[in-house]
């Protein structure tokens, strides 16, 4: 098959770089909402007390820690700049461990940053609503990655990745200054939930738009930019393939980025002009958190490797697919990723 020919034979000389943030996730799932306010209602009313038996597991987050492990995962070489404490540094070191030179951690020295994320099911599927603590991921800027060794990481990167731009006030230096130092990379944008600085992002853009080659979004995303830009909510709580393929060929249009879309229904890309789509596939949802990250992972190797739109779109989603599915919420192997597409071509 064509497209597992091309990422048989991607050959990245040097390494995919990902920034900036690390976050330490507690996962609590909830079998409702409800029940659970119930029970604090209930412990409220006898002055607190313990909440006993609800499933939690702590584990690395962070867009940029996600994206990159994913990476990994994959195959590609990565170097991941981020901000830590010392708990928070051992923890990335860990993790990455299994990878050995294929990984090169860059990890500044500061506060971590933390997030709870509630996963309970709402109406016909199952939802994660995260709170956070940002730490120092709120001001990680060009400062950070000024050393030669990160200037010589940077220029000779093959892509580079700034994502979470929402969380971090520096966001559109740090992205401007990283694109700008890696001349021949694929550069790669994802803001993650910017509704309540959509306006501030719409202004980035602008000032990113020459040097960006991806700019990568969720519904929700989308909705908040567009309606940032002025051109109104663009997808419903129900919508078409049309609609998906119609909304990322408008934002498109209208920042002068290409745009991938990746939602509940599936993905869609377009440079403006033309655009291509790919269904999700189907999968019983084991895990919420941090498919997104591995739809960008895969996104960008498929960058790399030429694949087309379409074949691009449906192995980010074969990914994304496979994430979703581990109970342990663990980013799959090329490897696994060869055994969905051949199954769904």
């Amino acid at each position: 098959m064509e497209i597992i020919e091309k990422l048989r034979h991607l050959s990245i000389l040097g390494s995919i770089v990902v920034m900036p943030d690390f976050f330490v996730d507690r996962i609590i799932r909830l079998q409702s909402k409800e029940s659970f306010f119930d029970t604090l209602n209930e412990k409220a009313k006898v002055g607190g007390g313990s909440v006993r038996g609800i499933p939690t597991t702590d584990v690395k987050g962070g867009n940029a820690v996600n994206v990159a492990y994913c990476l990994a995962k994959l195959g590609a070489k990565v170097s991941l700049f981020t901000v830590a404490d010392e708990l928070g540094a051992t923890m990335i070191r860990q993790t990455f461990s299994q990878f050995g030179d294929k990984v090169t951690l860059r990890i500044a020295r500061g506060r971590s940053s933390l997030t709870t994320s509630f996963e309970f099911p709402y109406e016909d599927t199952r939802v994660n609503v995260m709170v956070s603590d940002i730490g120092d991921n709120e001001n990680f800027g060009s400062e950070r990655i000024s050393s030669e060794a990160d200037m010589t990481a940077l220029k000779n990167a093959d892509g580079v990745m700034v994502v979470n731009w929402a969380t971090n006030l520096k966001g559109t230096e740090l992205a401007e200054f990283s694109f700008k130092n890696s001349p021949s990379a694929f550069h790669f944008l994802d803001p993650a939930d910017i509704e309540t600085r959509k306006h501030d992002f719409r202004d980035s853009l602008a000032k990113l738009a020459s040097l960006t080659d991806c700019l990568s979004i969720n519904e929700n995303e989308c909705n908040s930019l567009a309606d940032a830009l002025g051109i109104g909510r663009l997808l419903g709580p129900i919508y078409s393939v049309d609609e998906v393929k119609g909304a990322a060929k408008r934002i498109a249009e209208r920042v002068g980025i290409s745009t991938d879309l990746h939602t509940k229904m599936g993905a869609a890309w377009s440079n403006g002009k033309e655009s291509a789509f790919a269904h999700t596939i189907k999968v019983e949802a084991k895990r919420l958190t941090g498919a997104g990250d591995t739809w960008d992972a895969a996104a960008i190797v498929g960058y790399l490797a030429g694949l087309h739109p379409h074949e691009r779109l449906l192995f980010a989603n074969c990914c994304a697919s496979l994430h979703v599915r581990d109970p342990n919420g663990e980013a799959p192997s090329m490897n696994k990723a060869f055994e969905l597409l051949e199954r769904v071509l």
